[in-house]
């Protein structure tokens, strides 16, 4: 949630998917500690599968909303073919 914040205030759509790809690989910590804590048994396996979903579906929310907006930039940098001389 941190780096999602930090990045919304960078001032460009660069400098947020920078930091929206600091949050994705955070989900995938996330899921890597469950794991551990799976393995040491700071956790039954019925407390893992929640937290690991949601972790799994906020990462696929992240990467879609970097999509989302490495097509936002691409659209501006391209020239509208309207405004095109023959």
């Amino acid at each position: 949630m941190h780096n999602i914040a930090e990045g919304f205030d960078a001032g460009s759509n660069a400098e947020f998917v920078r930091f929206l790809n600091y949050a994705k690989r955070s989900c995938t910590e996330v899921q890597s500690e469950l794991y551990v804590a799976l393995d040491q048994r700071y956790i039954a396996e019925s407390e893992f599968a929640t937290p690991y979903e949601k972790t799994r579906l906020v990462r696929a929310k992240i990467g879609a909303f970097i999509k989302y907006l490495q097509g936002f930039e691409s659209k501006k940098r391209t020239p509208s073919t309207a405004n095109r001389r023959p």
